[in-house]
């Protein structure tokens, strides 16, 4: 199916790696770069030749000072969507959840970092990965574990 006629041409593909870090009460972490309107999850680009588990640590531990073990982050599965802050490229983004109970230290190229709940309305700009894959699959997943059944 081709793309929707308004949809920007897509020039490349970024590989990223990027974390749904979740943290007391079942908050998600959200970063904004420096220079960008957008929130989306922590993580970046996959090296040539690195894992993106390993990238995704290399990313959380530049950008916020998180230590986190190479057995830790849990696979949620594949992506993509525009890229939030490159024009005419789009992200394919491995996606993996991370549990934290340590504090976070800004740092490299994030302005901000904010804990949301996503169960509530946002008043803040989302990166599309974030609006329509992250957040989305992270509500859906809560259901299910806080859904009656048998146990």
């Amino acid at each position: 199916m081709p793309p929707p006629i308004d949809a920007p041409p897509v020039r490349h593909a970024i590989r990223i790696a990027a974390g749904l870090v979740v943290g007391g009460g079942r908050r998600v972490l959200l970063v904004r770069k420096h220079g960008t309107t957008a929130f989306m999850q922590p993580g970046g680009k996959i090296e040539p030749g690195e894992t993106p588990v390993a990238a995704l640590i290399r990313e959380l531990n530049e950008e916020l000072g998180l230590v986190v073990s190479q057995d830790s982050p849990l696979y949620l599965g594949s992506y993509a969507a525009p890229a939030a802050n490159e024009p005419e490229a789009r992200v394919a983004a491995e996606l993996f959840q991370v549990a934290i109970v340590q504090d976070i230290r800004i740092a490299a190229e994030i302005a901000e970092a904010r804990w949301i709940d996503p169960s509530e309305p946002l008043d803040i700009e989302l990166a599309p990965l974030t609006r329509d894959h992250v957040l989305p699959a992270y509500r859906a997943m809560l259901g299910k574990t806080t859904s009656g059944g048998e146990g």
